[in-house]
């Protein structure tokens, strides 16, 4: 009797903290989640402002840029459609979400600097510590993932190939200011749906629809 008591403290101990663990597991994902969309709406306001700021001729060149025809992150390996996100595991959708922030790591500064110069949206400068913090957050949430085995993902150790591209482009070229702005939106929006799903996943939920 009093080896079954013992073992069902055990049980009952160990049910607790897996409860709490996966509370404070979904506790991060709906932070990272909450991050990211207002990163998301900052980039969307953004755009839209420095659009407004534009003269007819100026917008009417612009128009002619899209579809983008290069973004830094394109180098980085990603989902190209919804049922291929949707297939997506939850590790590798948030090692490509880190991936994506990272990226942002050095030209969030150019991207500041443009904003500044062009925007009214608060403190440019908090955008690169918003970016860090949910990269560190998706960091925790990978590690939780993984479970004490060995990150298989080698490529998170690989520079980004042209890591400085967007600073390296004049600050004053409205074209390029243009294209800066348009992928953070478009790098942003991906982040955000990558973590929706894999939030998702985490639940093996069958149908996390987009």
């Amino acid at each position: 009797l009093l080896l079954a008591l013992v073992l069902l403290s055990v049980v009952l101990v160990s049910l607790l903290v897996n409860q709490g663990r996966a509370s404070e597991n979904q506790r991060l994902f709906n932070n990272a989640v909450i991050r990211v969309q207002h990163l998301h709406q900052l980039a969307a306001k953004m755009i839209n402002d420095f659009e407004d700021s534009l003269l007819t001729e100026e917008r009417r060149q612009l128009s002619k840029i899209f579809p983008l025809s290069f973004c830094n992150s394109d180098y980085i390996e990603a989902p190209t459609g919804k049922d291929e996100t949707q297939k997506s595991s939850m590790l590798k959708l948030l090692h490509i979400s880190f991936r994506l922030i990272e990226s942002w790591e050095l030209s969030s500064q150019t991207l500041s600097g443009t904003v500044s110069n062009s925007l009214t949206v608060g403190n440019p400068n908090q955008i690169t510590e918003k970016l860090a913090d949910l990269k560190m957050g998706i960091s925790v949430l990978i590690k939780g993932c993984l479970d004490g085995q060995p990150n298989m993902d080698d490529n998170d150790s690989l520079p980004l190939p042209f890591e400085d591209f967007y600073l390296t482009k004049g600050e004053n070229n409205l074209r390029e200011s243009f294209r800066l702005l348009a992928c953070f939106k478009k790098d942003m929006h991906k982040v955000e749906t990558y973590l929706r799903v894999a939030n998702c996943r985490r639940s093996l939920d069958s149908n996390c629809t987009l």
